[in-house]
């Protein structure tokens, strides 16, 4: 990780989250022929992206991203990406998002983490190495398609969890968007979209929203590694 970005002070995620949502408001307010940014925002599951499109589609017009090579075995990226669609079909927030599904090729995964050459990652907790290459791998993926498609913004569904590292989530992306300093003005686009959606208690709506739609949700991470040291049969 570069040591300009990992030198910084502990960065508040939300509270930059909160200065370009009160940015958009202030533009909404004074041009009514206004059109929200667009963002494209990764996600991994149907939960997780409950509650950031419910925060989030008020500001932005949002696109929903799944690419999840980590997932293991393949009935379940299966199960997750038909659960992620069923809610979309009755969940209000949801109903202008158009969902892109990207192809599943689990050995992408597999290069990325390279637990061949480096053993002792298979058994590490969720937060380690492994977890941050793997953020690493959806998220340049992610970078390349909102690139590649023009999109203003782009972020992940991924810090909502609170077993999923904020800190390193965000500065993956700010390498992505060329950012050396989180206080940089970001002009190029995509720019990379601060977050932390476990603030203000985004994980704790995500459970309330989960029951109140009746959607499953997955009791590891989602790949192999997680799922053996989950302990889920």
């Amino acid at each position: 990780m570069n040591d300009s970005v990992k030198n910084q002070q502990k960065i508040n995620f939300q509270k930059k989250l909160d200065e370009v949502i009160f940015a958009l408001e202030q533009s909404q307010k004074k041009n009514p022929d206004f059109s929200k940014p667009k963002l494209l925002l990764h996600a991994c599951c149907g939960p997780c992206s409950s509650y950031v499109l419910e925060y989030l589609s008020k500001y932005f017009q949002i696109t929903v991203y799944y690419y999840n090579p980590n997932i293991y075995p393949k009935e379940e990226y299966e199960r997750r990406i038909l659960e992620l669609k069923k809610l979309y079909k009755i969940f209000p927030p949801a109903q202008n998002v158009q969902i892109v599904e990207a192809e599943y090729l689990p050995q992408q995964f597999y290069n990325a983490v390279d637990v061949e050459k480096n053993p002792e990652l298979a058994d590490e907790k969720e937060k380690g190495e492994r977890c941050r290459r793997c953020y690493e791998l959806r998220l340049k993926r992610s970078y390349e398609y909102a690139k590649e498609n023009h999109f203003d913004f782009f972020c992940t569904t991924l810090s909502i969890s609170p077993f999923k590292d904020a800190e390193k989530i965000n500065e993956i992306g700010m390498l992505l968007a060329g950012l050396k300093s989180s206080e940089e003005i970001q002009e190029e686009s995509p720019k990379w979209l601060f977050s932390d959606f476990k603030k203000k208690g985004g994980f704790k709506r995500s459970l309330e929203l989960s029951a109140e739609y009746g959607m499953y949700r997955q009791n590891y991470c989602g790949c192999v590694f997680s799922k053996k040291n989950s302990g889920v049969e």
